[in-house]
């Protein structure tokens, strides 16, 4: 390792576990949710087409696009009203799907790797995403948790990096921001004065120019051989 480490951010979502299974339960679940308690939603917006709602919501009310679970609610409660259901079942729909989200499987180094890197350096989640560390029952391993719905801006935005950083009272120069995407989590992270591991657990091309001060690793337990923990 050539600079030193006095801290370390990570990311959630396909760094620490696989999301799209994930999201595709959960929402599969919510719809089953819904066909019991709402069903001519159900039966207008079944998975594929209320995704494709959310995301329309999102660009109509891009400063709800950065916090999932606002936009969810939001377009929960639209989507009822807009086919004659209650929408006070947004809520309790909305905990639906969030029990289910966060019901993950983490990758098989991911739990080894956690408590390897929190035995030597304070840990930040820096996620964009809404899940719940307490739930899924890792919690433990961080220092401080800081997401895009907290703090107002997601990721590539240096301002989530440096809220990061206050939270562990660190320089940026002294962060390694650990994730798995090049342009939220490497460049992101690079652009607000840390470093950067990019976890390519699936071999990717790189996009894109070359960055100075990103690595990269093939899961995180090689990333903490590298770290020498």
């Amino acid at each position: 390792m050539p600079y030193r480490v006095s801290a370390i951010t990570l990311d959630l979502d396909d760094t620490l576990w696989a999301i799209d299974p994930v999201i595709e339960r959960a929402e599969r679940m919510l719809h089953q949710w819904c066909e019991q308690r709402a069903p001519k939603l159900a039966l207008a917006l079944p998975p594929a087409e209320f995704a494709a709602y959310r995301r329309a919501l999102a660009q109509e009310l891009p400063t709800l696009a950065h916090d999932y679970t606002a936009l969810r609610l939001e377009a929960l409660r639209r989507a009822l009203r807009l086919h004659g259901e209650d929408h006070a079942l947004a809520e309790p729909a909305l905990e639906h799907f969030l029990a289910a989200r966060n019901q993950i499987e983490l990758y098989p180094d991911a739990q080894e790797a956690l408590a390897r890197l929190a035995a030597r350096f304070p840990l930040a989640v820096v996620s964009n995403g809404n899940a719940d560390v307490e739930r899924i029952g890792i919690h433990g391993f961080f220092a401080a948790i800081v997401n895009a719905r907290g703090v107002g801006f997601p990721k590539p935005d240096e301002r989530i990096f440096h809220a990061a950083c206050a939270r562990l009272d660190v320089s940026p120069a002294a962060v390694l921001h650990v994730g798995d995407d090049p342009d939220l989590d490497v460049r992101g992270a690079i652009g607000a004065g840390a470093r950067a591991a990019w976890i390519n657990r699936h071999g990717r091309a790189w996009s894109g120019e070359a960055v100075a001060g990103a690595h990269e690793f093939p899961d995180l337990l090689a990333l903490c051989r590298w770290l020498g923990v």
